[in-house]
């Protein structure tokens, strides 16, 4: 895949789409890639995370334990696995398992921050669009509690 292909679909994503073209190529430029073979651990629940993962082939399977039946959830190419972890100091929610041969961008905290105190106006942008989804949340919150309840 070429510099440009990871560009555009580092673009397609929510939490990347107000970044500047720029911002986008360090990113991309600057970020590790991995190959899982199919079973293989990505993340555990409870430890650590360092930034997030980008799905650029493949897909992973999402589970509360390691040890669980049925993932809860599949995040696929073209998908985001721990983009808190890009912001802040956070745990691994969940265990994430390669359901096949999956390839990934490892987007450590270290280079998001740093690609954001380079680029203020992308920083800025992406501060601005987090203030409307919580306050979107805090009002579909405040809804959900003076809702009447039903029995």
């Amino acid at each position: 895949m070429s510099l440009e292909d990871e560009i555009g679909m580092l673009a397609r994503l929510p939490v990347l789409s107000d970044l500047d073209e720029e911002a986008l190529r360090v990113l991309a430029f600057s970020t590790d890639t991995r190959t899982l073979v199919t079973g293989e651990t990505l993340t555990r629940r409870g430890y650590r995370s360092e930034g997030g993962f980008f799905v650029l082939s493949g897909s992973l399977a999402l589970f509360r334990t390691e040890y669980e039946d049925s993932s809860i959830m599949v995040v696929g190419t073209g998908g985001l696995l721990g983009e808190m972890a890009m912001i802040a100091v956070t745990e691994n929610p969940v265990t994430a398992i390669a359901r096949e041969p999956t390839t990934v961008l490892r987007i450590p905290r270290a280079l998001f921050q740093r690609v954001l105190r380079e680029y203020p106006g992308s920083a800025a942008r992406l501060r601005q669009s987090i203030e409307n989804h919580l306050t979107a949340f805090m009002s579909e919150l405040d809804q959900l509690r003076h809702k009447p309840h039903e029995n």
